[in-house]
């Protein structure tokens, strides 16, 4: 059970749904053969019940099989199997044709016969069911459930079948190929529905990314931009002066000096400004964020107050946390929480949907250089901080950061 839980925890919701998705078609064989072939084993005689039973069997196998690769192909991860869906029809037929042929001019009498409308039935309703897999469209859809109810009728009239049972055993065709026909092609439907869901999910966390890295390089780019410009043209200035000699060469390389460090000190604003993460800012982010993926964020407490430094190592936690909430687990709420209590600021960051054996949906990877577990718990252990990280009841995931405060300070940074 183990086993099959982390097997089942591993996947995500699309991944979830299809296998869904395919077992639910894989127990549709498991029913004909307990609808058709059971009742057709009770009731036909000793020298009909083996084959027939065995028919429906074979059947419902070659349902099973067809509907697997009907649905790879939805997927586009193979090409229609236009031969195993003829393969499907033509069975589909042969079968439906033996049994009303047996039905009313074969042996056995009326147990026989109910057997065979049976079996007549619910073959043409589950082979054009699963065949409706198979194709896209509503009217190929449409077309396939009204060719097995007029195909019932052309089978039964020119064999004798009186009027009234053959118009009965159509509409039942009609009702059972309906339904399944309806069934297959919802479940094709929200399939698509729910990988098409996931992959704008990560689109949006995507773009959320892509629109960090451009803010940055905006505000790189408008600090850059000038300064290089003026070092360029005074450049070029101070050349023309040395030239011919000037002794005003020497005033503009001296300037050219001057504006390159400004530029230098710029650069070193413009990216601990990015490094030092502001708390409020990276919590009003985060919610923006998560918001944009469709995660429900909830955001507690009050950062107004804290040391410079502790709003830049949890503003780190918060920043890490999010980026993980995206990549990983499957979450659907996330709540963070900022403390202020005994002379220490506590963060949390929780979030459900996490995944068995993934570190969890908001829990933040083994990684180095600044990211990961390791790299956050180096930024807190400077400033005299602790990270824990781990699972919560069950599909829970946790990341807490505790940060004392400067005695400075006191208790006086923020509130619950």
């Amino acid at each position: 059970m183990q086993a099959t839980g982390g097997w089942w925890g591993r996947k995500s919701t699309p991944g979830k749904v299809e296998t869904y998705t395919r077992w639910s078609f894989h127990f549709f064989a498991v029913v004909e053969v307990a609808a058709v072939g059971l009742p057709a084993f009770a009731q036909a005689g000793t020298g009909l019940a083996a084959w027939l039973p065995a028919v429906v069997i074979v059947h419902a196998v070659l349902c099973s099989r067809t509907a697997s690769q009907a649905l790879d192909w939805t997927r586009g991860r193979r090409e229609q199997p236009v031969r195993l869906l003829g393969a499907l029809g033509t069975v589909t037929v042969l079968i439906a044709v033996g049994s009303v042929v047996l039905s009313e001019r074969g042996p056995g009498g009326e147990h026989v016969a109910a057997a065979a409308s049976t079996v007549f039935v619910g073959v043409l309703s589950f082979g054009a069911g699963t065949l409706t897999l198979g194709v896209r469209g509503r009217w190929h859809v449409l077309a396939v459930v009204a060719g097995s109810v007029a195909g019932a009728l052309l089978v039964q009239l020119p064999l004798g079948v009186a009027a009234s049972a053959a118009l009965g055993t159509a509409f039942a065709v009609l009702v059972t190929c309906g339904g399944l026909a309806f069934t297959s092609v919802f479940s094709v439907w929200l399939l698509d529905a729910v990988y098409e869901l996931d992959e704008a999910r990560e689109t949006r966390a995507r773009l959320a990314v892509a629109e960090e890295r451009l803010r940055f390089g905006r505000d790189l780019h408008d600090v850059m931009g000038r300064n290089l410009s003026v070092i360029a043209l005074k450049s070029e200035l101070a050349v023309q002066l040395a030239r011919r000699g000037r002794a005003e060469a020497v005033e503009q390389m001296i300037e050219v000096q001057r504006i390159a460090r400004e530029s230098q000190r710029e650069v070193r604003d413009v990216v601990r400004g990015y490094r030092e993460a502001d708390l409020r800012l990276e919590l009003a982010g985060a919610q923006g964020v998560l918001a944009a993926a469709g995660i429900d964020c909830e955001v507690t407490g009050d950062a107004a107050g804290l040391p410079v430094e502790v709003q830049s190592a949890l503003g780190w936690v918060v920043r890490e946390a999010t980026t993980n909430v995206l990549r990983h687990g499957d979450a659907g709420r996330c709540v963070v929480g900022v403390r202020v209590s005994a002379g220490r600021v506590v963060l949390t960051v929780e979030n459900d949907g996490a995944k068995v054996g993934d570190g969890g949906g908001c829990g933040v990877s083994e990684g180095s250089g600044g990211a990961g577990l390791i790299g956050l718990r180096e930024r807190l252990t400077a400033i005299g901080g602790e990270l824990e990280a781990g699972a919560v009841d069950g599909d829970r995931f946790r990341v807490t950061a505790t940060v004392p405060l400067p005695s400075a300070t006191g208790a006086g940074g923020g509130t619950s």
